[in-house]
């Protein structure tokens, strides 16, 4: 039997799985034009907060509780190649829209002696102290004695996370873009 074939009619992309095998948070977002975005996004809530739970227990474990998972992404960043940080570098760099946020951690940090600010000008310049390096690099340690030995080192499984990592930046970016429409909508 000879099916015909219409050149002019879009191809279908094959899809491997049907909708009863995606696993999705909420199935009424999930798009005709793309199933897996919602595969995606349920990924990615799961990931944050299992992520945001690490972020804690490692820092706990390290010796300081009490941060939330931005405290410890600001002090890293502060950590960050030992520079000088202003608070609207960290905003940027860790995609923080609201600066009072990380003003508020920066303020927590200062208060428990991690970080140093120093004002020049109408500018504040913060840097890591003694006593928050230490506390990085136990960090550190605690991540390289649990989370590392869940990975093999292998360039093959290097270069996959390193795709992942890219694709995150990217999509980053697209939901950035959609936010801006968004609030125009």
């Amino acid at each position: 039997m000879n099916a015909k074939i219409n050149p002019s009619a879009p191809e279908k992309p094959v899809r491997p799985r049907d909708k009863t095998q995606r696993i999705v948070s909420s199935s009424h977002l999930v798009s005709a034009k793309s199933p897996e975005l919602s595969e995606f996004e349920f990924g990615l809530i799961i990931a944050t907060h299992a992520f945001n739970r690490w972020l804690i227990r490692c820092m706990t474990a390290a010796g300081v509780k009490d941060m939330t998972p931005v405290d410890v992404l600001v002090l890293h960043h502060i950590n960050h190649r030992s520079s000088e940080k202003r608070l609207a570098d960290i905003c940027f760099v860790l995609n923080i829209e609201d600066t009072h946020v990380v003003s508020y951690s920066v303020k927590k940090l200062a208060g428990m002696q991690l970080v140093n600010s120093t004002k020049r000008g109408k500018e504040v310049f913060l840097t890591v102290s003694e006593k928050g390096a230490a506390l990085c690099g136990q960090y550190r340690d605690v991540r390289e004695a649990c989370l590392l030995p869940g990975f093999t080192g292998l360039d093959e499984e290097n270069l996959k996370l390193g795709e992942i990592a890219q694709l995150l930046r990217t999509l980053s970016g697209r939901y950035d873009q959609a936010a801006r429409a968004a609030s125009s909508y």
